[in-house]
This record gives structure tokens, C-alpha cells and sequence, in this order.
């Protein structure tokens, strides 16, 4: 059933011949933005070619061009801010033939856009109206493209929820988007783009930040939707491991340009350009254990690869300094540490029902050591090193760093012990004030607590850490959104460093970084550490980055530590059920070159 609009709409008359194979062709196609500094292209004329019933992963770092590329095709651009200074966009429509997107009327181009063509956004918490609930989101669309009375479309939206798997669908119906998880507000957009059964699916990021698990779901979820509909699927990710595992065509884009195509095994396995090849070695790999991941700039400029790096570390090499590092007294001993919620309080404010987030977890970190904490969301890490910061007070248990127990403090003596354990958190954009130059922020916690004689000192301390994480003193005066997220990130680090702190937490610090901009500041951390004798707590969802950086790793479910042992002991060999299920939920990963 076809909507209105469509029915109206004048096909364009200059059609070419399509293979009837073929889904869509992008052919040359550029975009330009107006900026203040003149056009910058951010598409520079791209091909691609996406068959009936296959699925193209498109992979790069952000800037590349991929979700431009994307919003292009579905004709999302401002025109007054971008213009499309050349190319065509050939989609095989099913009622009027082959047409070019780019040339259609608004009119006709919305009766694609939906119905024909959908989009799942990277974000589902901004992509989704926060005042509208889930079900009315997904049915609105099922009325305007088909024409559904508001009851069969309610009918519709139910079954389109179970279909996406979501667990209670009367429930999800009803729910404001806040009210679920990351993972189910992905499976309410997936139902959207899928509501009008599409030719086409583009996927931007669908999975970023999602833990292992979840990724997991949705991907099985888009297989699934793929062989049961017959779609094509554009799937847009920086992750080559995601992609690896669901697409078998991939293009590689880089500084608005398409670099290499093919097969993902080829592409992946045996890259031709070096760019690919260093977006494939950068990554870390389960078992593999360099003293410093290549970066981009290591296959793409002259004489930049880093020949002073430590070597790899040896597993005797290993051995020896664990037994080192454990024979020390801890740094940090965590005991039957429990963390309750409050969510229901009567009228005068007394705690009706609650909620325990962590329950009863112990165990010690060691002066130099890197532990781990993985777990899916909802699984307590977040509350336990929050827990740990004193940043949420806990409900029971003892946090005891170098002998004193910070549960137990009053607010004046945890104050004077803060600059001593420093936390840098999941979203540098947020965690950083946007009113506030970028200097002024590493500046304001030596203020606080009294470090340095005055500003210009301070101000001297905080250029010297803009320069030790790889920024520059011009960058001193500039604001948050000025900088790309790998810049905020090293911001955020070198706020953290301001204080001279002796223990971090590393709340999923690098979870939607780039694979490239994510290997630069595991390496920046694995230096900080060494230069400044640092002890860390590195919490992510991602056990390849995990088991990287970690000398131990802990394993969280439901608020419960379910196991805690040396890393590479428990990738080759988990005692529990949860952790094989983590493990079993890492997508494949190409093996690179050797």
C-alpha cells in the first residue's frame, strides 16, 4: 500500500537503466558545507553501490564522511548550509523504476523517505522525541506513509515490538524514551525503519556504545530482519570488528573520499592502503599485547611510526612484575561494599522502596596496577566507582585508600584526600562546563584546592599538561565544542592529572571513540602511568580494549562481582557461565596482517 504522496508525486524523467540487482548507486557524488573559513567538502565524489537484498558496511573515522554520506541519501541535508555539487544518487524504486534521489521533488522525496528508505540513528536517547511516547513515535509513521486507522496501526506497532524483540511490548508502547534501556530505545528505532518494510535500511553507528551483549542482539536482530524481508542494509560504523561480522561488501572512507572496496575478507585481511591497514591494526586483539598500539599517523606519514616504544610485554616478563605488584601493600581495599537506590518515598520524604546497585563487592587494587571492571549496563560498575569516589555515598561496606576508610569521613577530611584519587568520565563533552575555556577548567581544581602560588603558576601547570596529552597553548582559551571528542577526552585527562593524583578511574573513557582516536589515548594513559607512577581502574564494556590495558579483570553482573582474575587467565580460561557469555558476545575480528 502506497501513501498519498506518492501517488501524486511526478517521477523524474531522466531515468538511466539499473541492473535489476542493484538497490542503489551513488555516482560521484560531493556535498559542501558553507563555513565561516569558505565551502569545506565534506563528501568528495563518492561511488557506491549497494545490491538487492546485500548489506555495504561503510567504515571510518568521524570526519570521513559517512553519515553525510548517509544524510545525503536521504535527502536530511539543509540545503541552505550543504549543497550537492555534483553527482547522482540512483534508487531503484518500486513503483516508478530507477530515479535519482537528488532531483526529486520534497513532495515525492518524502514518500520515499520511511517507506522506502529508513534511517536508524546513532543516538536513540536525541533520536527519539523525549514528550512522545515510544508506541506513538513508531505508529505515527504507519498513518502517514500507509494510512492506518490509529487502532490497526496501534496493532502494527505491537507486533512490529515483538518482532524487534523487545521484552514487555505493551509496556514499551506506553514508555517515554528515558524509561528504557540504550539497547531497547535501539530496538524501538529499528521498529520504526522497519514499520513500512523498506527497500533499504542505513544504519548509522546502530551499536556504539552498546555493551557486547546488546551489540550482539541488535546485530543477530538485523540479520534476522534482513533474511525475513529481503532489505538492503547500508551498515555505517567505525568499529571493523562489528562490520567484519555483518556485512560481506565494505568501503573504506577517509577525508570525504571512498580509499578502498571489496569483500570484507579481502579488505580486511589483506588491505592495499594504508589507511585501512591502519585502521585494521590499530585495534586491540584478545592475545596480543604490543607496548604501544600503531595509530594512523604511523602508516600515513613519513618517518612517524614511534621506533622508541616498548617492546611487547613477554608472558615471563608478565609473571614477574605481577608477583612484584601483589606483594605490595594495596593501594585501595574495597570490603563488602554495598550501594542502594532510593526509588519510591512516601510524602514526607521517608524511603519506601529501593534499589541495591552494587551488592557486597570486595577486593584491592595494587600500587602500578590496571584493574579492570567490565559487565554489561546496569551491572553496577558505574555506581561501584562512584561508590569508590565517595561521589555517591554507599550504603554499607568500607572503602579503605591507604588505610583510611573514605565511607566514614566527613565531607572537610575526604576533601583534603580528593586531589589524591581523580575520576575521568564516559562523556568529555558533558563532564566539561561549555561556558568555560578548556585552561580555565584544568585551572579551577588547583583553585579549589589551593594548588599553586597563584594564576600565572596555574596557569603554567595547566599549558604543561595541555602539551603532556598532546594539545597545544593556543588551545588554551578555546571552548569544549571547538574540540573533537578525542581532543575533550585529553582535556579531561589532563584536568584529572592537574591535581597530581596517584589513583584514577577510567569510567568507559575511550566506549565511542574512534579505533584510531581510542588508540591514542590508551597509549597517552599507558604513559601517564608509567611517567607518573599511576594506579588505575579502567571500567569499559569493550574486553578487547579491557584486556589490553588491564593486569587483572574484574567481571560484574547485577550488582555482584561474579569473578576477578589475571587477565589473560580469563580470556583463556572464564570459571563463570557470565564472563564465557561476554566473551562469546566480541564480534569477530579479521586477523590483519601478520
Amino acid at each position: 500500500m502506497t501513501c498519498a504522496g506518492a501517488r501524486r508525486a511526478n517521477p523524474p524523467t531522466k531515468q538511466r537503466t539499473v541492473n535489476s540487482n542493484t538497490l542503489l548507486a551513488v555516482e560521484d557524488l560531493s556535498v559542501a558545507f558553507d563555513t565561516d573559513e569558505g565551502m569545506v567538502r565534506a563528501v568528495d565524489r563518492v561511488s557506491l553501490e549497494i545490491g538487492a537484498s546485500r548489506t555495504l558496511g561503510l567504515v571510518g573515522e568521524s570526519g570521513s564522511g559517512k553519515s553525510v554520506t548517509a544524510l545525503a541519501i536521504m535527502r536530511l541535508l539543509h540545503h541552505k548550509a550543504a549543497g550537492h555539487t555534483s553527482g547522482k544518487i540512483w534508487f531503484n524504486h518500486p513503483v516508478n523504476g530507477p530515479v535519482d534521489l537528488l532531483r526529486m521533488p520534497e513532495r515525492a522525496m518524502q514518500s520515499v523517505r520511511g517507506k522506502h528508505i529508513s534511517m536508524v540513528f546513532q543516538e536513540p536517547m536525541t533520536s527519539l522525541n523525549p514528550v512522545r511516547r515510544c508506541g506513538w513515535q513508531v505508529q505515527e509513521g504507519l498513518m502517514w506513509h500507509d494510512g492506518l486507522p490509529p487502532a490497526e496501526a496501534r496493532r502494527r506497532v505491537l507486533s512490529l515490538f515483538e518482532e524487534v524483540r523487545l521484552p514487555d511490548p505493551a509496556r514499551a508502547y506506553r514508555a517515554w524514551p528515558h524509561e528504557l534501556s540504550g539497547g531497547q530505545r535501539q530496538r524501538v528505532m529499528i521498529a520504526m525503519a522497519m514499520a513500512c518494510r523498506p527497500s533499504l535500511l542505513i544504519a548509522d553507528e546502530p551499536t556504539t556504545a552498546l555493551d557486547v551483549t546488546v551489540q550482539k542482539a541488535i546485530l543477530e536482530l538485523m540479520r534476522g530482519l534482513q533474511a525475513d524481508h529481503g532489505m538492503s542494509i547500508l551498515f555505517i560504523s567505525h568499529d571493523l570488528g562489528v562490520v567484519a561480522g555483518l556485512a560481506p561488501d565494505v568501503s573504506v572512507m577517509r577525508h570525504g573520499q571512498v580509499v578502498e572496496s571489496g569483500p570484507a575478507g579481502q579488505v580486511f585481511n589483506n588491505p592495499r592502503h594504508p589507511y585501512t591497514r591502519a585502521l585494521v591494526d590499530c585495534r586491540p586483539v584478545p592475545g596480543r599485547r604490543p607496548g604501544r598500539l600503531p595509530v594512523v599517523g604511523d602508516f600515513l606519514e613519513e618517518g612517524s611510526r614511534d621506533t622508541t616504544a616498548r617492546p611487547p610485554e613477554q608472558a615471563e616478563e608478565r609473571q614477574l612484575r605481577h608477583a612484584a605488584l601483589y606483594a605490595a601493600r594495596p593501594v585501595l581495599e574495597v570490603r563488602e561494599l554495598s550501594t542502594d537506590f532510593i526509588t519510591r518515598r512516601s510524602i514526607l520524604g521517608k524511603a519506601l522502596e529501593s534499589f541495591r546497585a552494587v551488592n557486597r563487592v570486595s577486593f584491592s587494587v595494587y600500587p602500578g596496577e590496571t584493574l579492570g571492571l567490565v559487565g554489561e549496563s546496569g551491572s553496577g560498575k558505574t555506581s561501584l566507582g562512584r561508590s569508590i569516589m565517595q561521589l555517591i555515598r554507599p550504603s554499607g561496606g568500607q572503602v579503605l585508600y591507604r588505610g583510611t576508610d573514605l565511607a566514614t569521613l566527613p565531607a572537610s577530611a575526604l576533601r583534603k584526600l580528593r586531589p589524591r584519587f581523580q575520576i575521568i568520565f564516559q562523556d568529555p563533552y558533558s563532564s566539561l562546563t561549555p561556558g568555560m575555556p578548556v585552561g580555565k577548567a584544568i585551572m579551577e581544581p588547583m583553585r579549589v584546592h589551593g594548588i599553586g602560588r597563584d594564576g600565572k603558576e596555574r596557569k603554567s601547570r595547566a599549558l604543561e599538561l595541555l602539551g603532556r596529552v598532546s594539545l597545544e597553548e593556543r588551545h588554551f582559551n578555546r571552548y569544549p565544542h571547538e574540540f573533537s571528542g578525542g581532543q575533550r577526552q585529553r582535556i579531561c585527562i589532563a584536568r584529572a592529572l592537574a591535581l597530581e593524583p596517584e589513583f584514577l578511574i577510567c569510567d568507559e573513557s575511550v566506549s565511542a571513540l574512534d579505533v584510531s582516536v581510542q588508540a591514542q589515548v590508551l597509549n597517552l594513559l599507558n604513559e601517564l602511568k608509567e611517567d607518573f607512577g599511576l594506579t588505575y581502574i579502567f571500567i569499559s564494556h569493550d574486553l578487547s580494549v579491557v584486556s589490553y590495558m588491564s593486569d587483572r579483570i574484574l567481571v560484574m553482573k547485577d550488582g555482584e562481582m561474579v569473578e576477578l582474575k589475571e587477565a589473560d587467565q580469563l580470556l583463556a580460561s572464564p570459571s563463570n557461565d557470565y564472563t564465557r557469555q561476554l566473551l562469546a558476545a566480541v564480534p569477530g575480528w579479521p586477523t590483519g596482517r601478520p
